[in-house]
C-alpha cells in the first residue's frame, strides 16, 4: 500500500480516497461497464449491512461515500467530520473489504445504468463527445464507454462482479490518500484498517497500448432529428505528462482556448456570436489522450464556425503566440494555481494522481516553476509539433438532411461518416 497524507486541523473533517490501479480498460469485451458497475455496487450491500441500512448509517453520521471508475483507475471517496470518524470507518471497512453484491441490488443498479444511457441521448454534447472518442480511439480501450452499452450491461451478472472485485480490489493494487483533521500516524492506522479485509493480491501493470493517431481529415455527423443548434468537437491525439514539450503545449492551449479572453472565445463568441461557449482542453489519462475544441453554433452557422476554427488552428500553427499572449497566460496560470491547492484534499490528490497515472516525479510540485521557465520559442515549437493540421477529427451532432452537405463542403478533403444518435 502506498499512502499519501496532508494534515490540517483548520476544519474538523477527514477526507479519504482509496484508488485501485485498475479501470475500465480491464473490462472484458462484451461486458463494458463491468468495472464501473463493480465500483457502484460497493454501496449496495456489505457484510452485516443491506443497502437501506448503509444509506441510513452514512446519513446519520453525516458522511459521504461513493465510488466510480475511469479508464485508468477505480476510486472510492469517503468524507466525514472527525468526531464521527470511528463509526464511519467501521462501515467503510466493510464497504471496501466485504461487499456482498446482492442480486436484487445488482438488478436495480443495472436498470438505473441502462436508463442513464438512454437519458444521455438527450444530451447533444454527450453524444458529440462519445462519437469523437469512439472514432479517435477506434479499436483502442479508450474508445469504449466507461459506463458500458445497453447490450454489455445486459450481459453482466453477479459472477462477473465478484470475479472482477476479487482480482482487482487488493492491497497491492491500492493507493490511499488521507487529508484533513488527522495525524500522519492516525492516517497510517486508518489506511491499514480500511484495507484490512482485502487480500494481498498483485499490483496490476497497465497493458493498454499507446494510442496511435489516425491520418486524414474525418467528419462524423451524429444524425439527430430536428436540431436547430449543433454540438461540435474538433481535435486529435494530444500530449502526455512525459512529453518534453508537455508544459509548453499546456501553456499554448490555455492561450488559445483556455480562458474567456482566449483567441477561440474571442473569435467565435465575442466577435461573431456563433456560440455561447468556445473552449479547448488537453485530455488526461495514463496514456496519451485527446486534445479537443468545443463550440455549439446554430445549424446555419455550424459550417462557417467549423471553417473558422480550422483557420484559427492554421494561424496558430504558423505564427504561434505573441509575447503579450505568453506573458498574460503565464501570469494567469500562476494566479489560478492557488485554486488547485487551496484545500488539503486537493493537495493530497496531486501526489496520488502522480502515482496512479505514472506521471513524472514532482509533476505537480514543479508545475509553476516549469510554467514560468517556458519560452515563446518552446511554446510555438510545441504547437507546430503537436498540431497535425491535415489530420483533424470533427464530430458534430446535427440533422444530416438539413446540415450534413454544408458541413461536408466546409472542410476540404474530409472523409464523412453519418452515425445514428442512438448508436450503442
Amino acid at each position: 500500500m502506498k499512502l499519501f497524507v496532508e494534515t490540517s486541523a483548520k476544519l474538523p473533517i477527514v477526507s479519504i480516497a482509496i484508488a485501485f490501479r485498475s479501470g475500465s480498460t480491464f473490462d472484458p469485451s462484451g461486458r463494458e461497464g463491468l468495472c464501473r458497475t463493480t465500483a457502484r455496487m460497493l454501496r449496495r450491500g456489505c457484510e452485516g449491512w443491506n443497502a437501506d441500512a448503509i444509506e441510513a448509517r452514512i446519513d446519520t453520521l453525516g458522511g459521504e461515500f461513493g465510488a466510480d471508475a475511469s479508464p485508468g483507475a477505480t476510486t472510492a471517496h469517503a468524507e466525514v467530520i472527525s468526531r464521527r470518524l470511528e463509526p464511519f470507518l467501521e462501515i467503510c471497512t466493510n464497504l471496501i473489504g466485504a461487499p456482498t453484491f446482492p442480486e436484487d441490488e445488482l438488478g436495480r443498479l443495472l436498470r438505473e445504468a441502462k436508463a442513464e444511457l438512454i437519458e444521455a441521448r438527450d444530451s447533444d454534447r454527450t453524444l458529440a463527445a462519445r462519437a469523437f472518442r469512439r472514432t479517435l480511439f477506434d479499436n483502442h480501450p479508450y474508445g469504449r464507454r466507461v459506463a458500458g452499452t445497453l447490450p454489455s450491461l445486459e450481459a453482466i451478472g453477479r459472477a462477473d462482479i465478484e470475479a472482477f472485485y476479487k482480482r482487482h480490489f487488493t492491497k497491492e493494487n491500492a493507493l490511499v490518500a488521507i487529508s484533513g483533521d488527522v495525524t500522519e500516524k492516525g492516517a497510517q492506522e486508518i489506511a491499514e484498517r480500511l484495507l484490512s479485509k482485502l487480500p494481498e493480491g498483485e499490483r496490476f501493470t497497465d497493458a493498454v497500448p499507446e494510442p496511435s493517431p489516425k491520418g486524414g481529415r474525418r467528419l462524423v455527423i451524429v444524425d439527430k432529428p430536428e436540431r436547430t443548434q449543433t454540438q461540435m468537437v474538433i481535435g486529435w491525439l494530444g500530449t502526455h505528462g512525459h512529453d518534453a514539450d508537455h508544459i509548453a503545449w499546456l501553456v499554448g492551449n490555455t492561450a488559445f482556448g483556455g480562458t474567456f479572453t482566449s483567441r477561440l472565445m474571442q473569435e467565435v463568441r465575442a466577435k461573431r456570436g456563433w456560440s455561447y461557449g468556445a473552449s479547448s482542453r488537453v485530455g488526461f489519462e495514463r496514456h496519451r489522450d485527446a486534445f479537443t475544441m468545443w463550440t455549439a453554433p446554430s445549424s446555419t452557422d455550424a459550417p462557417a464556425c467549423m471553417q473558422l476554427e480550422v483557420e484559427l488552428l492554421q494561424t496558430l500553427r504558423q505564427d504561434g503566440l505573441t509575447e503579450e499572449e505568453l506573458d498574460f497566460t503565464k501570469k494567469y496560470l500562476a494566479r489560478s494555481h492557488a485554486f488547485e491547492v487551496d484545500t488539503p484534499r486537493k493537495r493530497v490528490h496531486q501526489p496520488l494522481e502522480e502515482a496512479l497515472y505514472d506521471l513524472p516525479p514532482g509533476y505537480h510540485a514543479k508545475y509553476l516553476e516549469r510554467v514560468a521557465a517556458v519560452t515563446r520559442d518552446e511554446v510555438n515549437e510545441g504547437l507546430r509539433r503537436r498540431m497535425p493540421f491535415d489530420d483533424l477529427l470533427v464530430a458534430v451532432v446535427a440533422t444530416n438532411d438539413d446540415t450534413g452537405e454544408a458541413l461536408s463542403k466546409a472542410l476540404p478533403g474530409v472523409e464523412v461518416t453519418v452515425a445514428p444518435y442512438d448508436l450503442e
